[in-house]
């Protein structure tokens, strides 16, 4: 593989990239429309969240509390915490929603009617936010004897609950997602279409060459939106950037990787443009309704769930709101992270193969 020709497939990639004013438009028009329509629309609900509880009363009312708790449905268990320390690196870490401590005094401070709960909240999303004030709401005596115990909720990452701080980092996913698979969809299209596939099969360049010649570009323009969307939601919604920005352009990246490669894998597919454009926008809309962005992951199905576990956008919605809003590195969200590496791997693997640089 020689980077003099992966090179000379880029710069024509570029060139055809300038003389198309649509194109251009759309790199930055799609996600400023989206993020003002996006970012004002969204406020979703949801059940059956993952959650840790630290009991450090440990008497038989506390554990007959937590028991109502789980019995109402709106949180499960999946992870053991010992302190209120324990949860917040949970949380950090993405692996529970909901955190509950139980306070050693919670006899006391029952009988007492004073706080005897309290909710740690992972505020990142909005729609667990709403499900903890039903849950403090809820009275949690079923079975127990117990009357109410009064219920504090803590929102972290999000305590004024506003819904933009977690639409916008979302739509960066969104946006990449729907604008790199449909550009790079039509690539190998386009030069079957305006004849420069003739010219190409007569070059030296090799598939991998050109495949990767012709990605390269689209990574910048990836990268552009992003930059776009992050100024955007930090001056007009006011949205925090509370992890690096290294590890925000890195998950991008990923996300960026991926979506080309499967654009790629579409444009040896498709025989037209438009046959390309379709099924761009069929992979486009389980991504954005299975991945956790419109509709609260944790209330699907399980089998939407092991389908949404293959879509990179999942695993994007998750890097990125772990890194913005809850401070953590990519680092600490490692199999999301792995999960995009080899989805990029696969696509890229099966798009070089299946392309030939033949008319028919």
């Amino acid at each position: 593989m020689k980077f003099a020709q992966i090179f000379a497939v880029m710069l024509k990639e570029l060139r055809q990239m300038r003389r198309d004013r649509l194109t251009l438009g759309m790199m930055i028009g799609i996600p400023t429309i989206q993020l003002v329509l996006f970012g004002f629309a969204i406020n979703p609900d949801v059940r059956n969240l993952p959650a840790a509880i630290a009991d450090l009363s440990d008497t038989g009312g506390s554990r007959a509390l937590v028991q109502d708790m789980l019995a109402t449905g709106v949180i499960r268990q999946v992870a053991p915490a010992r302190t209120p320390q324990e949860l917040g690196v949970l949380m950090q870490r993405g692996r529970i929603s909901i955190g509950v401590v139980i306070p050693p005094d919670f006899e006391r401070r029952r009988l007492d009617g004073r706080e005897a709960v309290q909710v740690i909240v992972d505020g990142s999303d909005t729609s667990v936010q709403a499900t903890a004030r039903q849950l403090a709401a809820m009275p949690l005596d079923g079975g127990s004897g117990l009357r109410q115990a009064p219920i504090g909720v803590l929102p972290l990452y999000n305590p004024e609950r506003r819904s933009a701080v977690n639409i916008v980092p979302s739509l960066i996913g969104v946006i990449l997602t729907m604008t790199m698979v449909m550009f790079t969809a039509v690539a190998i299209v386009r030069e079957r279409e305006r004849g420069n596939l003739e010219m190409l099969i007569t070059t030296p360049v090799s598939s991998a060459e050109l495949m990767i010649g012709k990605v390269l570009p689209y990574i910048a323009v990836g990268l552009l939106q992003t930059s776009v969307v992050l100024a955007l939601g930090v001056t007009v919604f006011s949205v925090p950037v509370r992890g690096s920005l290294f590890d925000v352009y890195g998950a991008a990246m990923l996300l960026i990787m991926a979506n080309l490669a499967l654009g790629l894998l579409v444009s040896t597919k498709a025989q037209t443009q438009f046959q390309a454009m379709q099924m761009a926008f069929f992979l486009f809309l389980p991504q954005i309704l299975l991945s956790g962005f419109m509709f609260p992951f944790d209330g699907m199905p399980k089998a939407a769930q092991w389908i949404a576990e293959v879509l990179p956008l999942t695993h994007f919605v998750r890097l990125i709101r772990g890194v913005m809003l809850r401070g953590a590195d990519l680092h600490d969200l490692w199999p999301d992270a792995l999960a995009l590496i080899g989805f990029t791997a696969v696509m890229m693997t099966l798009a070089i193969v299946r392309f030939r640089k033949r008319l028919d």
